[in-house]
Parts: structure tokens; C-alpha cells; sequence
């Protein structure tokens, strides 16, 4: 649950600068895999953990790969 509300308020942030300041491209499409890896998040935690069911690995690889991807483009959009 902690590394939820930590990306929540990191996705929050980004979710601003992009409304008042503006993303280039390759953040934008970093914000928007943090976006589906925070849904992922959300099903995981309230369709599976939530009712004590076992969590596909399908899904938490995934969900891990996407938020990666994201972060990597967030990286090479930041030092470009």
C-alpha cells in the first residue's frame, strides 16, 4: 500500500506539470503508462488483494513492466 500512495502523489505531480507547464513527448507517453500501471495497481489491490485472492503474475509482471517503461522514458525525456 506504501509504494501506492507514494506513485499516487508522483503521478499527481506529473498529472499537474502537464496541465500548467506541458510534458515533451516522450514524458507524456511515460505519464501514460504510469497511468495504466496505476490502474493495473488499482484492480490488483481492490479486485484481488482486497478480497484475499491470489495474484495473477501475469498481472504483477505487467503491471512492474509498465511502471518501468514508464520510468525509463521519464528518464530520457528528463536528461534530453
Amino acid at each position: 500500500m506504501g509504494h501506492g500512495f507514494i506513485a499516487g502523489a508522483a503521478v499527481t505531480l506529473l498529472v499537474y506539470d502537464y496541465f500548467t507547464v506541458g510534458l515533451p513527448g516522450l514524458a507524456q507517453l511515460g505519464l501514460l503508462l504510469f497511468l495504466l500501471a496505476a490502474a493495473g495497481g488499482i484492480v490488483m489491490n481492490l479486485g484481488y488483494h482486497w478480497n484475499r485472492l491470489a495474484l495473477p503474475k501475469w498481472m504483477v509482471v505487467g503491471h512492474a513492466l509498465i511502471a518501468v517503461a514508464g520510468f525509463v522514458l521519464l528518464l530520457i525525456a528528463a536528461w534530453s
